[in-house]
């Protein structure tokens, strides 16, 4: 696919070079302030082309390349799509010295000098990243607390990776494995990999061993890099990996399984003591937040499976809502260890990195318990983990300040208190301000105003503002917390669920309503609650334009996270659940199935979206870069086939035609299908020709295959 240059104005050019490992080299050049043939890339914004240029290739799987220098005026230019091929990375020097950045995050450097650096898919990092070993991608990877917050009362007992891949059928309880030698007490210096899953029936986790068989497929594949674990598709740009490093050490690890790992009362072996063995369970049961806290990786296996007790659909959703499911991921989450990525095992074909806003958002205290005094226990665990984490962050030097102002001010949040109104000499006492005419001018990534959000304190806010702290600082640096480069304060409340008033003082004091983050999402797209829909309105906030580039309308974003609730009063306020194609090229019910993953109230949102005329079988329609991005996400699925590829190209190259039938289909959302079925959605072939069976077979779903087999019928 070629791109013709149709603009004799001097330009800056952008070169992407990917190196595959056989020495050949595929050049994306691409070029700001012109317009392409027929339409196809219209944008003028610098900053915005470059970072679309970053997103392309992170579509395809790459990690990075940039190549930034002045051009003559332009005369018509040719451009070739990155081929898909395995890379090596490694750093190239300018004049100015060598050039490192960390994945995902280039230094968009324009001028006279070129400067030259190469993204690899896999390979050796080590040119361009600092050692990490058993980490994946770590923010304060040197960051590591020697001393374990939760007493292991029973050993932990671990499965060696290459011995689980061997295992066939229904899993086998401790006894079982542990006569056969294939159990092993953990010993520090092991890697281990803690599997966080939902019993599948009352008196077996995996009566038919499918939850199992995905493990063992999504191990392999990890192992062989057949499979890639890779970033939620709204944190793309952050470009977290598993590092080679990773993926030798799962290859060499152990697993923690606890149907492996703890005696169990309903399997137990003849002739031994029933006491016994129920005392051993409670004290392995009582280990557990040891046992992950000591864990080196943390896994959740949430394939769409039946209970065969209760005939429930367990998935991402329901282990997300389970108590105990809670507590696990917070210990994991909270420790003090290189790295706390969860990944998130949703089929053999899919495994990604949790988001970082679901676990801020899935508090211990809210989970739900089949016995209701284990509540108490699990909030003690969580407040342990927590004010642990505080406390080494406060001895941690000043690398680690904005981590621990933002668990400080988190706190009532994360703990389900109530929020504290600070006098100011205590403010600037707890979150270490060294005066207020410091605070004012700190433009660090947890500014005063940042932290007096968080921290759901209006009346330091006010103080903040009142004293010409700025209302519409950017944020910067805190992605690995959910909250993206470039995004507003404002959005950061919204964000954060803070309450209206909140939102309103900071629009009293000039905080731009309609300021946009870099993919062109204003706060009414980032909208969760009723009230802040209405403070946004009340100051004057579009809630109908789309955002550039993406070209998502606000009710589009807004579905993905708010409630229906808010869904139903930007619907009373005349937005169009529907869309005219631009940028992605879909609306609301597509955002839905494609970004609301894991989100217990999505078949409610869409179910509002359709009572308010949305268009069942609407189909996506991509334009410009998007359009170009999915016709090269399409070559790399005709080459390598659907079902092989990564999530997001997955995603691509399904795009074009695509209802939103078949976008359940594709994220395996059983809920979303059966809704639209209940609404005669069609089933209908995206351009690549796929049906919505054919997606949910390439992404891995088949529980889909007889709800969709229904269709028609």
């Amino acid at each position: 696919m070629w791109l013709n240059e149709a603009n004799n104005l001097t330009a800056t050019k952008f070169t992407f070079q990917v190196v595959p490992t056989d020495g050949a080299d595929a050049t994306l050049q691409m070029r700001s302030r012109w317009v392409a043939y027929a339409g196809l890339l219209t944008w003028k914004d610098e900053q915005t082309f470059r970072y679309m240029g970053q997103k392309l290739l992170m579509l395809l799987g790459y990690r990075s390349a940039v190549s930034t220098q002045k051009q003559p005026p332009l005369q018509p230019a040719l451009g070739c799509l990155p081929q898909c091929k395995k890379a090596s990375q490694g750093v190239s020097r300018s004049k100015k010295g060598p050039f490192t950045t960390s994945v995902g995050s280039p230094d968009w450097t324009a001028g006279s000098e070129a400067i030259h650096v190469r993204w690899g898919r896999g390979g050796d990092v080590s040119g361009s990243l600092p050692a990490m070993g058993s980490q994946l991608c770590s923010p304060a990877a040197d960051i590591v607390n020697v001393e374990p917050v939760h007493k292991c009362l029973f050993p932990m007992y671990v499965v060696k990776v290459s011995d689980f891949c061997q295992m066939d059928g229904p899993p086998e309880p401790h006894h079982t494995l542990k006569a056969r030698g294939l159990l092993h007490e953990w010993q520090p210096g092991m890697f281990v990999i803690f599997i966080s899953h939902q019993w599948l029936s009352f008196a077996h986790p995996d009566p038919h061993g499918q939850q199992v068989a995905v493990l063992r497929s999504t191990l392999l594949g990890v192992i062989a890099g057949s499979l890639c674990v890779e970033p939620d598709t709204i944190s793309i740009p952050a470009g977290k990996y598993l590092t080679m490093a990773a993926c030798q050490a799962i290859r060499d690890g152990y697993i923690f399984f606890d149907w492996f790992a703890i005696p169990q009362i309903t399997a137990r072996e003849g002739g031994v003591n029933e006491d016994v063995t129920r005392t051993d369970a409670a004290l392995a049961v009582q280990s557990i937040p040891a046992y992950v806290e000591a864990a080196n990786l943390f896994m959740a296996l949430v394939p769409g499976l039946v209970h065969a007790d209760t005939g429930m659909l367990c998935n991402y959703i329901s282990w997300q809502s389970r108590g105990w499911c809670r507590a696990e991921w917070w210990c994991h989450l909270l420790a003090n260890k290189p790295d706390t990525s969860v990944i998130v095992v949703f089929s053999s074909k899919e495994a990604e990195f949790m988001f970082p806003l679901n676990w801020q958002e899935n508090t211990v205290s809210e989970g739900n318990f089949t016995v209701e005094a284990d509540r108490a226990v699990v909030e003690k665990l969580g407040e342990a983990a927590l004010e642990s984490k505080i406390h080494f962050l406060s001895t941690a030097g000043h690398q680690s300040l904005y981590l621990y102002r933002f668990y400080l001010a988190q706190r009532p949040h994360l703990l389900g208190q109530r929020s504290q109104a600070f006098r100011l000499e205590e403010f600037l006492a707890h979150f270490r301000f060294p005066s207020l005419q410091e605070a004012i001018r700190d433009t660090s990534r947890m500014n005063p105003a940042l932290c007096a959000i968080f921290a759901g304190d209006v009346g330091m806010l006010r103080l903040l503002l009142e004293n010409r702290a700025d209302a519409n600082h950017r944020l910067h640096g805190l992605a690995d917390l959910g909250y993206y480069d470039r995004q507003t304060l404002l959005m950061a409340a919204t964000k954060s669920r803070q309450k209206p008033e909140m939102l309103s003082t900071l629009i009293e004091f000039r905080a731009e309503v309609n300021a946009t983050s870099r993919i062109g999402l204003s706060c009414a797209a980032v909208v969760r609650s009723p009230g802040q829909l209405r403070a946004l309105m009340e100051g004057r906030a579009d809630i109908h334009t789309p955002g550039e580039p993406f070209g998502l309308a606000p009710i589009a974003g807004a579905s993905v996270w708010a409630c229906p609730e808010t869904i139903a009063v930007m619907l009373a306020a005349r937005c169009d659940p529907n869309f005219t194609p631009r940028g992605v090229g879909y609306g609301a019910l597509h955002a839905v199935c494609l970004q609301a993953r894991g989100r217990s109230t999505a078949v409610e949102v869409a179910k509002v979206l359709l009572d308010g005329r949305a268009d069942v079988n609407s189909k996506a329609a991509p334009v410009g870069f998007f359009k170009v991005a999915c016709l090269a996400s399409r070559a790399c699925a005709a080459l390598k086939g659907l079902g092989s590829c990564s999530i997001v190209v997955k995603t691509m190259a399904s795009l074009p035609g695509l209802t939103p039938l078949g976008a359940a289909a594709l994220a395996g959302d059983e809920g979303l299908a059966r809704l639209f079925w209940q609404h005669d959605a069609e089933v209908v072939a995206n351009e690549r020709g796929d049906l919505p069976e054919d997606l949910a077979v390439a992404t891995g779903h088949d529980h889909l295959l007889p709800l969709l087999a229904s269709f028609g019928v």
